[in-house]
């Protein structure tokens, strides 16, 4: 089994959305939406602000085709918008 099946908890049916990471107080939990036989990169952003949850569901157009390089995309587009914007991905 490769590392990233095993990080991911993935198989034919897709990732397991509770693998997830965290990043500069952000906590990013992949979660690749099927779309046909590809998966749609998507991600929940969260971070803890003053007691609150904060979130964020990053959808994007582009799919990948194996499920574990979509939650491994999936994470990778959520640290770009997090550098990016920052706290600003809550507005």
């Amino acid at each position: 089994m490769s590392f990233l099946k095993k990080l991911f908890g993935g198989g034919r049916d897709g990732p397991n959305e509770a693998a997830g990471e965290t990043y500069k107080e952000f906590q990013i939990t992949p979660t690749p939406q099927r779309d046909g036989t590809q998966y749609r990169i998507c991600a929940r952003i969260e971070k803890e602000v003053d007691g609150e949850t904060l979130s964020h569901t990053l959808i994007r157009a582009d799919t990948i085709g194996d499920p574990d390089e979509a939650a491994a995309a999936s994470i990778a587009k959520a640290k770009q918008m997090i550098d990016e914007q920052g706290d600003r991905v809550f507005r």
